[in-house]
């Protein structure tokens, strides 16, 4: 059997619709990328616990505890929706209360924990007691907290299952494992929380001009009515990722983990990653970084202490970067030039992630960018320049294009299938898949299903296993 593959991002909703994975596939280690199981049946997702957005927020404001949302997030992009009962529960843990008044939300959460919502149509009565008990902890765990109200609006009832889990078990691992198999992930994949705690985690920003920002909603997707340097929430807002928001006052240097009551850099702390994601990472036979919110959903991964070591020691395996195809507030604008970061300023910054530049706790790296990165794979028409001789200086000789598509709103994204055949070549290259794509026999066959959202299923024959780290 071949070592995983290590890949980092969130690829998740554009790859999601090629669910099927075969047995005999490469083991990929994925930071913040989706579903690559064409690739592999063997997929680790490895997400970060610092989100503190949306429901989440309120969660963590009353209850505390690691955020869940990005680990709730990727478990239902994962699950297994082939029968009417899996359709049902995955609904049911996707669903979110009305974002009207606290009080119609409130109503609407008694309704589905007291099993009278609509929603549990379809869903078996065993089943419904087993989610339903957790759900019922959640709420006298709410009910615990004297001195703080919980207000329900727009709240996830998946994230309300898996808080309850997570403080019923005591151990954030074990409620993964209990949402992993209530939403019928595949097996063989699994989904790692990037830091093993029940305490909570909170990302700090250092930027250019020395400001700090505290949290990662506000550095990446900040309330208009919250100022930048956080706050309680009681009454939490649907984090909307395609609004436009305010540029940053000075553009991003690092990205850092904060003390529960710290606000600045003297405050900072460095908590020890989940060692399965440094075993997995020694296994894989691949690194991918894929697309997500660089300083906030990519490099709170790639931070932690032992990270870089495990990835820069693995030169005989690919590591490829998939560019995001469009700008967001963390990369609109850049520390050493005008203008937005450029595809070498990306590459830096996660080479400086995995090397923990400027870090206050800790030992620093100074591998160079070819230790982290070999390839780089770029959407067709993305708004990131990509400089090329820039790229050649930092040892990243081999850029590929991929045939782009244009989202609701006009972003540009990677095409699905051609992005898993890209990601496929690469492995055959390696001879880590002796199989073929889109009909191009090299042995065994790859058959690639369309990119759309119709939920068909397709495979890749191979032999790898894959980890996501989101």
């Amino acid at each position: 059997l071949v070592p995983p593959v290590f890949i980092t991002n969130r690829l998740a909703a554009q790859l999601l619709f090629h669910q099927q994975m075969l047995t005999t596939l490469p083991s990929c280690y994925i930071c913040n990328t989706g579903p690559l199981r064409k690739l592999t049946t063997s997929v680790s997702h490895v997400l970060p616990v610092s989100d503190d957005g949306g429901s989440t927020a309120e969660i963590v404001r009353v209850i505390g505890g690691p955020a869940v949302g990005d680990i709730r997030s990727r478990c239902l992009r994962l699950a297994d929706d082939r029968d009417e009962e899996a359709k049902a529960v995955k609904c049911l843990l996707a669903h979110r209360l009305t974002g009207g008044s606290s009080e119609d939300a409130k109503l609407e959460w008694y309704q589905i924990v007291e099993g009278r919502h609509p929603l549990w149509g379809g869903v078996s009565e065993p089943y419904k007691h087993m989610i339903r008990a957790f759900l019922v902890h959640f709420q006298l765990q709410i009910l615990s907290q004297v001195t703080r109200e919980f207000n329900f609006k727009n709240g996830s009832i998946g994230n309300y299952f898996f808080a309850g889990a997570r403080t019923f078990f005591r151990s954030l691992e074990s409620a993964v494992f209990l949402f992993s198999r209530v939403a019928r992930i595949p097996e063989g994949s699994t989904v790692l929380p990037a830091i093993c705690t029940e305490d909570i985690i909170t990302l700090g920003a250092e930027l250019e001009d020395g400001t700090v920002i505290k949290g990662q909603n506000n550095i990446s997707h900040p309330d208009s009515d919250h100022s930048n340097m956080g706050g309680e929430e009681t009454g939490p807002s649907a984090v909307d990722k395609s609004d436009q928001y305010q540029s940053l006052s000075s553009p991003i240097r690092r990205v850092f983990y904060l003390s529960r009551e710290g606000t600045g850099q003297e405050h900072e702390v460095s908590p020890p990653p989940n060692p399965h994601v440094l075993l997995d990472i020694q296994r894989a036979d691949a690194v991918v970084y894929g697309m997500g919110s660089l300083f906030t959903s990519i490099c709170p991964t790639l931070i932690l202490d032992g990270v870089g070591e495990a990835i820069a020691v693995r030169s005989d395996i690919p590591k490829l970067l998939l560019l995001n195809g469009s700008h967001d507030r963390e990369t609109a604008t850049c520390g050493c030039h005008d203008g937005p970061m450029h595809a070498s300023d990306v590459v830096q910054a996660i080479t400086d992630a995995l090397n923990r530049r400027n870090c206050r706790q800790g030992t620093s790296l100074k591998h160079p960018p070819s230790a982290y990165v070999t390839t780089l794979v770029v959407p067709y028409d993305g708004a990131i320049e990509v400089d090329e001789a820039a790229l050649e200086l930092l040892g990243v000789s081999q850029v590929v294009e991929v045939a782009s598509v244009a989202d609701a709103d006009g972003r540009v994204l990677f095409d699905a299938e051609e992005l898993v055949q890209t990601i496929g070549h690469a492995l055959y290259g390696t001879g880590l898949l002796p199989c073929v794509v889109n009909g191009i026999s090299h042995g065994n066959s790859i058959g690639v299903s369309n990119g759309s959202s119709n939920g068909n299923n397709g495979s890749i024959g191979g032999s790898s296993n894959a980890i996501n780290i989101s």
